[in-house]
């Protein structure tokens, strides 16, 4: 037995009224309802906060941006004391001699040399920060090289000089930095070079000759390869190798699948040969339009079943049955000789890949063995030149060792540190402007989205429903504004299987779940301003009920602008105004009232429509008889649905909802203002009509993927929680 305190708080009639008596409402949300909001005012927040933020960034980081590299040197002083006048002390003694070390770094000859020193390929580096400034088309030509600004730094209290360069582009200041070090390296060199040794001659000499030779074996296995077509020894294994595995693998796989479709084919021929069942066969039986075939022919026969019971053999549907039963089998038969060709089609494709993988392993066998006999002479032509090269670079090793310890051991000096490409700018500071610019458009961002949260008052949330206008949520339904009006307005009539189905059919659940009426009883359904759905709801909840066998009649009570005899394409002649105009007579059988001409448009749903239009139509509304042709109506039918105008467009939905049992309220999102329903809502209460709740409508998939599961858990915890 349901205790009372399981009950809703929307349900009783006492919580609606006092949550009607309040002035305001605390608004509570969740994290999840602040999520909400963010994504719905997306499109607004977003680029205002990235406007701002770019703005700003825009705004600080106007300077052109400028990189910074350093290389460092350093000047060693020698331990040993020079008592020969005749040696040259090339040490530095002294700050005068640091000084002119400076010095020489800005002269205008170390600049020439370091400018002189650039490839074609360095210069374009050089010129693109002074080429991505200058009108488009300018050929780098007329852009001279920009080396940036060089400042040579003596660091105090040592013997290390820091070689900075700033410029635009960070590439080119490592390149000027390092450039201007081995410059400045060749320069003192040049000063204090000699005579060359003839050892140096001889290892020159030596050095030109091996490179001739390694140069001539490399040319000699370079041709062996080409004309052998080889890339490699092993590398040429190895793919013949991998060839034949693969192969091998494919091989192996098309020989299983040839014995499968094999294996099908023989169990067709066995099956034809003892006339059994082709059908019987897995693949006979899925293959193509059989599985569709065998339905309708299913359906058919049940169908020939059933008509067998009510008309004769020579009966007009019992020959169109067997018609389409024979034609049915026709092409049933038709398609499984579709189904034993395309098996052979397959048996013969099988056996030509087969036989193809079969020549191919073949050939990788064939070139195998011809590469084991090219391997001798490949080996001794590699060994002859790996042997030329080995020499050249001892050589030439050597040669570089005895050209840097000649000259090198004349200096007091030797690079440090290289420079580096910096990564960022040292000025702007992109980091913190970014940092900064990103928090900026974060606050503008939630400012913007959660403050307009606070001045919109439209209906958007589960929480303003339940919360704030103090009434159930009976559903959610989808935008179905793709959808043609001929079919969005007969799901359910139509057992459709589209978009919007199971929220109708939720909404069906729950109008049972939170009704207190049995039936028969009236439903009355409205919204609050023009163009929310409410014709659409009432359409596909009179199908729900309809459609799980409650006597459903719906009427089109908006005598103003009626519109429900059009979505069923019917004549809107007869109807309420053409019956009351008449007399109003309740006499007889309401449904077959020729003044009132109900129509049936479904199994166990029927349309009264308006009969016309009326510019006045409280007169009819609030004449006793139209209370009266609803008490007839609901004792023909089980359920009687009322299609009324919207509530804050004129009175009409009041004077209705007075002799109405139930009211269902819909709201179309991010329409009608919070405020308004709630007005109307209340008024709904005050004449004593019980409001089942309120249907939230034209949601977007991304919008209802939220709300839907928020939607769930409620009714989940309301009915199974009044059931404990």
């Amino acid at each position: 037995m349901a205790d009372s305190s399981s009950k809703p708080p929307s349900s009783s009639p006492s919580s609606n009224a006092s949550r009607d008596d309040e002035d305001d409402v605390v608004e509570r949300r969740s994290l999840r309802d602040y999520y909400i909001i963010l994504r719905e005012r997306l499109w607004i927040a977003l680029p205002l906060a990235l406007l701002t933020a770019a703005g700003f960034g825009y705004w600080k980081m106007r300077e052109i941006p400028m990189y910074a590299a350093a290389a460092t040197m350093q000047f060693e002083k020698p331990d040993s004391v020079l008592s020969t006048q005749s040696v040259v002390d090339t040490a530095i003694r002294n700050d005068m001699d640091m000084n002119t070390a400076i010095q020489q770094l800005t002269s205008g000859v170390l600049r020439r040399k370091v400018v002189e020193s650039f490839t074609p390929e360095e210069q374009r580096i050089l010129q693109r920060a002074a080429l991505k400034r200058s009108p488009p088309g300018t050929p780098p030509s007329s852009v001279g090289l920009d080396l940036g600004n060089m400042t040579p730094v003596s660091m105090r209290n040592s013997y290390l000089i820091s070689i900075n360069v700033t410029h635009q582009d960070p590439e080119a200041a490592m390149l000027v930095a390092n450039r201007y070090v081995r410059k400045f390296m060749d320069f003192l060199l040049d000063n204090a070079s000699g005579k060359n040794t003839d050892a140096v001659k001889y290892l020159e000499e030596q050095a030109a000759r091996l490179e001739q030779e390694s140069g001539v074996a490399e040319q000699k296995l370079q041709q062996y390869i080409r004309d052998k077509d080889l890339i490699s020894l092993d590398s040429s294994k190895d793919m013949i190798n991998d060839a034949l595995k693969k192969v091998s693998g494919n091989l192996i796989s098309e020989g299983l699948r040839l014995r499968e479709v094999e294996n099908q084919y023989n169990q067709v021929e066995d099956f034809k040969a003892k006339n059994r069942n082709l059908l019987e066969i897995s693949f006979i039986a899925t293959h193509g339009s059989i599985p569709s075939l065998k339905s309708s022919l299913s359906a058919l026969q049940q169908e020939q079943v059933l008509l067998t019971d009510r008309y004769l053999d020579r009966h007009p549907k019992m020959i169109d049955v067997a018609n389409r039963i024979a034609t049915t089998e026709d092409q049933l038969e038709k398609a499984k000789e579709l189904a034993i060709a395309d098996l052979k089609t397959r048996l013969a494709e099988v056996r030509q890949s087969v036989k193809t993988l079969q020549e191919e392993y073949a050939k990788q066998e064939r070139k195998s063995m011809d590469l084991a006999d090219l391997s001798i002479e490949y080996r001794n032509l590699k060994d002859k030149a790996d042997i030329a090269k080995t020499n050249y670079r001892a050589v030439l090793d050597r040669l570089n060792q005895t050209h840097t310890t000649a000259k090198f051991d004349k200096i007091p000096l030797r690079p440090l540190d290289v420079a580096t490409m910096p990564g960022d700018p040292y000025t702007p500071n992109k980091p913190i402007i970014m940092r900064t610019a990103i928090g900026l458009g974060v606050i503008v961002f939630f400012v913007v989205a959660v403050g307009l949260s606070f001045i919109d008052d439209r209906i958007k949330s589960a929480w303003d429903v339940e919360s704030f206008i103090g009434a159930n949520l009976l559903g959610i339904i989808p935008d179905l504004s793709n959808m043609k009006d001929e079919e969005k307005y007969t799901l359910l009539l139509e057992n459709k299987q589209a978009p919007g189905v199971e929220a109708f059919l939720s909404v069906y659940s729950s109008i049972k779940i939170h009704s207190k009426l049995d039936f028969p009883k009236s439903i009355l359904i409205t919204s609050t301003i023009p163009g929310e759905g409410k014709t659409l709801i009432s359409c596909n909840v009179a199908g729900s009920f309809a459609r799980h066998g409650k006597r459903t009649l719906l009427i089109d009570c908006d005598l103003r602008r009626p519109m429900l005899h059009r979505h069923f394409k019917q004549q809107n002649v007869a109807g309420l105004i053409p019956w009351y105009e008449a007399g109003g007579s309740l006499e007889g059988d309401l449904a077959t009232n020729p003044n009132l001409g109900i129509i049936k448009i479904g199994e166990n749903l029927s349309l009264l429509c308006s009969g016309g239009r009326s510019k006045s139509p409280t007169e009819f509304l609030e004449n006793p008889i139209f209370g009266q042709l609803l008490e007839k109506l609901k004792r023909e039918y089980d359920l009687v649905i009322v299609d009324s105008p919207p509530l804050g467009a004129v009175t009409d939905s009041l004077l209705i909802a007075e002799r109405i049992d139930e009211v269902v309220y819909v709201c179309r999102f991010n329409r009608a203002y919070r405020k308004h329903i709630r007005l109307y809502m209340r008024a709904l209460r005050n004449g004593k009509n019980e409001v089942l709740g309120v249907v939230l409508n034209g949601l977007s998939p991304r919008r209802i993927e939220y709300y839907s599961n928020y939607r769930y858990y409620r009714s989940y915890k309301k009915y199974y929680g009044a059931q404990t």
